[in-house]
C-alpha cells in the first residue's frame, strides 16, 4: 500500500480516510496545530504532536491530527516506544469533516476506555466544539465558562474561544490563550512539572 498517507487501526478495523481538502481540514488542522504550539512553547514538560501513530493497544494505533501529552519523564501517562508514543495522551485532537463518524464513536470509545483524559472534536461542517473531559471512567462534555471560554482541566491555561475558532479569527484565540498563559493556574502548573 505505497499509496496510502494516512491509515489508523480503530476497535481492530483499518480506516482509510477520505481525502482531505483545505476548507474542511487543511486549514482548521493548521489552526489547531498553532494554538497547541503556542501552549507547548510556553510549557516546559509538554510536547504537541500532528499526525504521530498512538499504540494504544493491539486493536488501535489512531494517528490523531493533534495531541498534547506530559512528558513521561515529567510525571505522564505515555511513555515511548521506539521512536512512537505508547499509552494514551492526556489530550487529543481531531478535526472532523468525513471522519465524524469514527472520530465521535469509535475512537471516541477507543480514547475514553485507554484514558485519553481531554478530547476535543472539532466538526467543521457542523461549526461546532466538541470538548470531553474523562470522569469516573465516562466521557463528559466539557463546559465552556460564562464568557465563553473553554478552559482545560488536565492542562492549566490551555484556554480556548472557541467562537473565534469556528470563524477562523486566530489573533483572538491566541490573545485568549495568552491570557491563560499568565494565570496563577499555568505558572503552578509549569512549577509542578519542574
Amino acid at each position: 500500500m505505497p499509496d496510502v498517507k494516512k491509515a489508523e487501526l480503530i476497535e481492530g478495523v483499518v480506516c482509510l480516510p477520505s481525502p482531505v481538502s483545505h476548507d474542511g481540514h487543511g486549514a482548521p488542522h493548521a489552526d489547531l496545530i498553532t494554538w497547541l504550539g503556542v501552549y507547548n512553547a510556553s510549557t516546559p514538560g509538554v510536547q504537541v504532536s500532528d499526525n504521530a501513530t498512538v499504540r494504544l493497544d493491539g486493536d488501535n494505533e489512531p494517528q490523531p491530527d493533534a495531541l498534547l501529552r506530559i512528558i513521561p519523564q515529567r510525571g505522564g501517562q505515555t511513555r515511548d516506544e521506539a521512536g512512537y508514543i505508547a499509552n494514551a495522551p492526556e489530550w487529543v485532537g481531531e478535526v472532523a469533516a468525513s471522519s465524524v463518524s469514527y472520530d465521535l464513536y469509535d475512537k471516541k470509545e477507543a480514547y475514553r476506555r485507554k484514558g485519553v483524559r481531554e478530547y476535543l472534536v472539532w466538526r467543521v461542517e457542523d461549526r461546532a466544539i466538541d470538548w470531553f473531559v474523562l470522569r469516573g471512567g465516562n466521557y463528559e462534555r466539557l463546559k465552556a465558562g460564562e464568557d465563553g471560554i473553554y478552559r482545560s482541566e488536565i492542562f492549566p491555561g490551555l484556554w480556548l474561544d472557541a467562537n473565534a475558532l469556528l470563524d477562523g479569527d486566530m489573533r483572538q484565540v491566541l490573545d485568549m490563550l495568552n491570557a491563560g498563559l499568565q494565570s496563577a493556574e499555568h505558572a503552578a502548573f509549569t512549577v509542578s512539572l519542574t
